[in-house]
Protein backbone atom coordinates (compact mmCIF):
# COMPACT_ATOMS: atom_id res chain seq x y z
CA UNK A 1 0.00 0.00 0.00
CA UNK A 2 1.42 3.48 -1.07
CA UNK A 3 1.32 4.59 2.54
CA UNK A 4 3.01 1.96 4.06
CA UNK A 5 7.11 1.49 4.56
CA UNK A 6 8.03 -0.90 2.18
CA UNK A 7 9.02 -4.04 4.37
CA UNK A 8 12.02 -6.17 4.89
CA UNK A 9 10.58 -9.84 6.57
CA UNK A 10 8.06 -11.13 6.12
CA UNK A 11 6.99 -13.23 9.21
CA UNK A 12 4.39 -16.08 8.94
CA UNK A 13 2.38 -18.01 11.55
CA UNK A 14 2.84 -21.58 11.48
CA UNK A 15 -0.06 -23.81 12.13
CA UNK A 16 -2.69 -24.10 9.75
CA UNK A 17 -1.33 -20.64 7.73
CA UNK A 18 1.14 -23.19 6.72
CA UNK A 19 0.48 -26.35 8.19
CA UNK A 20 -2.64 -28.03 7.27
CA UNK A 21 -4.73 -29.02 10.36
CA UNK A 22 -7.56 -30.42 8.52
CA UNK A 23 -4.87 -33.92 8.96
CA UNK A 24 -6.14 -33.79 12.52
CA UNK A 25 -9.93 -34.58 11.82
CA UNK A 26 -9.41 -38.02 11.82
CA UNK A 27 -8.04 -38.72 15.26
CA UNK A 28 -11.45 -36.50 16.28
CA UNK A 29 -13.65 -38.68 14.01
CA UNK A 30 -11.91 -41.87 15.82
CA UNK A 31 -12.58 -40.19 19.22
CA UNK A 32 -15.80 -38.18 19.13
CA UNK A 33 -17.10 -40.02 16.12
CA UNK A 34 -17.08 -36.33 14.47
CA UNK A 35 -14.10 -34.47 12.69
CA UNK A 36 -15.60 -30.78 13.17
CA UNK A 37 -15.01 -31.53 16.90
CA UNK A 38 -11.42 -30.65 15.54
CA UNK A 39 -12.79 -26.83 15.18
CA UNK A 40 -14.30 -26.86 18.47
CA UNK A 41 -10.43 -27.77 20.32
CA UNK A 42 -8.56 -25.59 18.24
CA UNK A 43 -10.77 -22.75 19.17
CA UNK A 44 -11.04 -23.45 22.62
CA UNK A 45 -7.04 -24.10 22.81
CA UNK A 46 -6.62 -20.75 21.37
CA UNK A 47 -8.86 -19.06 23.74
CA UNK A 48 -7.10 -20.82 26.78
CA UNK A 49 -3.90 -19.80 25.46
CA UNK A 50 -5.13 -16.02 25.06
CA UNK A 51 -6.59 -16.43 28.34
CA UNK A 52 -3.04 -17.66 30.17
CA UNK A 53 -1.45 -14.83 29.22
CA UNK A 54 -4.02 -12.39 29.78
CA UNK A 55 -3.58 -14.13 33.51
CA UNK A 56 -0.01 -13.73 33.60
CA UNK A 57 0.41 -17.13 33.85
CA UNK A 58 2.15 -19.26 31.03
CA UNK A 59 1.70 -23.29 30.01
CA UNK A 60 3.41 -24.27 26.90
CA UNK A 61 1.10 -25.10 23.66
CA UNK A 62 1.56 -28.60 23.85
CA UNK A 63 0.30 -29.39 27.07
CA UNK A 64 -2.25 -26.76 26.93
CA UNK A 65 -3.77 -28.88 23.10
CA UNK A 66 -3.94 -32.16 25.53
CA UNK A 67 -5.51 -30.43 28.22
CA UNK A 68 -7.80 -29.02 26.10
CA UNK A 69 -9.08 -32.17 24.10
CA UNK A 70 -9.28 -33.77 27.69
CA UNK A 71 -11.80 -30.67 28.82
CA UNK A 72 -13.82 -31.22 25.39
CA UNK A 73 -13.80 -34.88 26.12
CA UNK A 74 -15.67 -34.17 29.02
CA UNK A 75 -17.60 -31.81 27.99
CA UNK A 76 -19.35 -34.48 26.02
CA UNK A 77 -18.84 -37.57 28.02
CA UNK A 78 -16.74 -38.70 25.66
CA UNK A 79 -13.45 -40.44 27.83
CA UNK A 80 -9.83 -39.21 26.44
CA UNK A 81 -7.10 -41.59 27.04
CA UNK A 82 -3.32 -41.05 27.42
CA UNK A 83 -2.65 -42.73 24.35
CA UNK A 84 -5.67 -39.96 22.89
CA UNK A 85 -2.88 -37.47 23.87
CA UNK A 86 0.00 -38.94 22.83
CA UNK A 87 -1.75 -39.04 18.95
CA UNK A 88 -2.71 -35.32 18.97
CA UNK A 89 0.59 -34.51 19.89
CA UNK A 90 2.17 -36.29 17.28
CA UNK A 91 0.23 -35.81 14.60
CA UNK A 92 0.59 -31.60 15.28
CA UNK A 93 4.49 -32.18 14.72
CA UNK A 94 3.80 -33.61 11.60
CA UNK A 95 1.14 -32.10 9.31
CA UNK A 96 1.78 -31.42 6.21
CA UNK A 97 1.67 -28.25 4.33
CA UNK A 98 -1.09 -26.27 2.53
CA UNK A 99 -0.24 -26.87 -1.40
CA UNK A 100 0.01 -22.82 -2.02
CA UNK A 101 2.86 -23.02 0.28
CA UNK A 102 5.54 -23.53 -1.37
CA UNK A 103 4.98 -21.58 -4.88
CA UNK A 104 4.12 -18.42 -2.12
CA UNK A 105 7.18 -18.86 -0.17
CA UNK A 106 9.74 -19.02 -3.23
CA UNK A 107 8.07 -16.14 -5.12
CA UNK A 108 8.61 -13.90 -2.07
CA UNK A 109 12.69 -15.47 -1.40
CA UNK A 110 13.48 -14.77 -4.94
CA UNK A 111 11.97 -11.08 -4.76
CA UNK A 112 14.36 -10.62 -2.07
CA UNK A 113 12.37 -10.59 1.32
CA UNK A 114 13.73 -12.13 4.90
CA UNK A 115 11.34 -15.00 5.69
CA UNK A 116 11.06 -16.07 9.43
CA UNK A 117 8.61 -18.26 11.62
CA UNK A 118 6.44 -17.11 14.67
CA UNK A 119 4.51 -19.73 16.15
CA UNK A 120 2.74 -20.47 19.70
CA UNK A 121 4.30 -23.89 19.71
CA UNK A 122 7.81 -24.58 21.61
CA UNK A 123 10.62 -25.44 19.96
CA UNK A 124 10.79 -28.68 18.55
CA UNK A 125 13.57 -31.02 18.05
CA UNK A 126 14.85 -32.51 15.12
CA UNK A 127 13.25 -32.87 12.75
CA UNK A 128 10.92 -30.33 13.14
CA UNK A 129 7.50 -29.63 12.07
CA UNK A 130 8.40 -27.50 9.42
CA UNK A 131 11.25 -29.78 8.49
CA UNK A 132 8.47 -32.55 8.29
CA UNK A 133 6.90 -30.81 6.14
CA UNK A 134 9.55 -29.51 3.29
CA UNK A 135 9.54 -25.53 4.72
CA UNK A 136 12.17 -25.23 6.78
CA UNK A 137 15.16 -24.31 3.88
CA UNK A 138 13.03 -21.32 3.00
CA UNK A 139 13.19 -19.28 6.38
CA UNK A 140 15.89 -17.90 8.09
CA UNK A 141 14.97 -18.19 11.78
CA UNK A 142 12.04 -19.68 13.38
CA UNK A 143 10.46 -17.99 16.50
CA UNK A 144 8.72 -19.13 19.30
CA UNK A 145 6.59 -17.31 21.76
CA UNK A 146 8.16 -19.89 24.10
CA UNK A 147 11.21 -17.66 24.94
CA UNK A 148 8.74 -14.92 25.91
CA UNK A 149 6.28 -17.18 27.21
CA UNK A 150 3.08 -15.34 25.90
CA UNK A 151 0.81 -16.17 23.39
CA UNK A 152 0.25 -14.18 19.98
CA UNK A 153 -0.91 -11.42 19.67
CA UNK A 154 0.52 -10.27 22.58
CA UNK A 155 2.81 -7.27 21.35
CA UNK A 156 5.84 -8.80 23.40
CA UNK A 157 5.78 -11.70 21.35
CA UNK A 158 6.01 -9.51 17.30
CA UNK A 159 8.85 -7.09 19.31
CA UNK A 160 10.50 -10.04 20.08
CA UNK A 161 10.67 -10.81 16.24
CA UNK A 162 11.90 -7.31 15.56
CA UNK A 163 14.47 -6.85 18.52
CA UNK A 164 15.58 -10.30 17.77
CA UNK A 165 16.53 -9.26 14.07
CA UNK A 166 17.62 -5.57 14.98
CA UNK A 167 14.82 -4.68 13.15
CA UNK A 168 11.57 -2.37 14.25
CA UNK A 169 8.32 -3.95 14.17
CA UNK A 170 7.40 -1.66 10.90
CA UNK A 171 9.89 -3.63 8.86
CA UNK A 172 7.82 -6.67 9.58
CA UNK A 173 4.07 -7.78 7.85
CA UNK A 174 2.70 -10.96 9.40
CA UNK A 175 0.91 -13.57 7.52
CA UNK A 176 -1.93 -15.68 9.26
CA UNK A 177 -4.85 -16.94 8.62
CA UNK A 178 -6.10 -16.49 11.66
CA UNK A 179 -7.30 -12.56 12.12
CA UNK A 180 -6.62 -12.20 15.92
CA UNK A 181 -3.19 -12.58 14.69
CA UNK A 182 -2.91 -9.96 12.02
CA UNK A 183 -5.00 -7.16 14.47
CA UNK A 184 -2.33 -8.06 17.19
CA UNK A 185 0.82 -7.71 14.92
CA UNK A 186 -1.06 -4.44 13.39
CA UNK A 187 -1.12 -3.21 16.98
CA UNK A 188 2.59 -3.89 17.67
CA UNK A 189 3.32 -2.00 14.53
CA UNK A 190 3.57 -4.55 11.71
CA UNK A 191 1.99 -4.93 8.49
CA UNK A 192 -1.08 -7.60 8.19
CA UNK A 193 -1.64 -10.18 5.97
CA UNK A 194 -4.60 -12.19 6.08
CA UNK A 195 -5.01 -15.48 4.43
CA UNK A 196 -8.67 -16.61 4.70
CA UNK A 197 -8.04 -20.19 4.70
CA UNK A 198 -11.90 -22.55 5.53
CA UNK A 199 -13.51 -21.37 8.65
CA UNK A 200 -11.26 -17.99 8.43
CA UNK A 201 -12.79 -14.95 7.76
CA UNK A 202 -12.67 -11.29 8.54
CA UNK A 203 -14.76 -8.98 11.45
CA UNK A 204 -15.84 -6.44 10.02
CA UNK A 205 -16.99 -3.95 13.21
CA UNK A 206 -16.12 -1.24 14.26
CA UNK A 207 -12.71 -0.60 15.84
CA UNK A 208 -11.04 -3.83 14.51
CA UNK A 209 -8.29 -3.39 12.04
CA UNK A 210 -8.61 -4.91 8.59
CA UNK A 211 -5.41 -6.42 7.36
CA UNK A 212 -2.94 -4.29 4.64
CA UNK A 213 -3.31 -7.64 2.24
CA UNK A 214 -6.21 -10.34 2.05
CA UNK A 215 -6.62 -13.29 -0.28
CA UNK A 216 -7.79 -17.07 0.11
CA UNK A 217 -4.69 -17.77 -1.89
CA UNK A 218 -1.34 -17.85 -0.51
CA UNK A 219 0.40 -17.39 -4.00
CA UNK A 220 -1.80 -14.25 -4.45
CA UNK A 221 -1.27 -12.43 -1.26
CA UNK A 222 2.48 -13.27 -1.66
CA UNK A 223 2.29 -11.30 -5.03
CA UNK A 224 0.19 -8.54 -3.67
CA UNK A 225 3.27 -7.94 -0.88
CA UNK A 226 5.90 -7.97 -3.60
CA UNK A 227 4.01 -5.55 -6.11
CA UNK A 228 3.16 -3.39 -2.71
CA UNK A 229 6.66 -3.28 -1.64
CA UNK A 230 7.96 -2.35 -4.77
CA UNK A 231 5.11 0.63 -5.61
Amino acid sequence: MPDQKPVSTIVFDVNETLLDITTLEPLFQRVFGDPSVMREWFAELILYSQTMTLSGRYTPFGALAGGVLQMVGANKEVPISDDDVAELKSLIGSMPAHADVVPALRKLREAGFQLVTLTNSPPSPAPTPLEKAGLADFFERSFSIDDVEKFKPHPATYQMVAETLDLQTDDLCMVACHLWDTIGAQAAGCQGAFLTRPNNNLLKAEGVPQPHFQSDDLVDLAEQIIAANRS
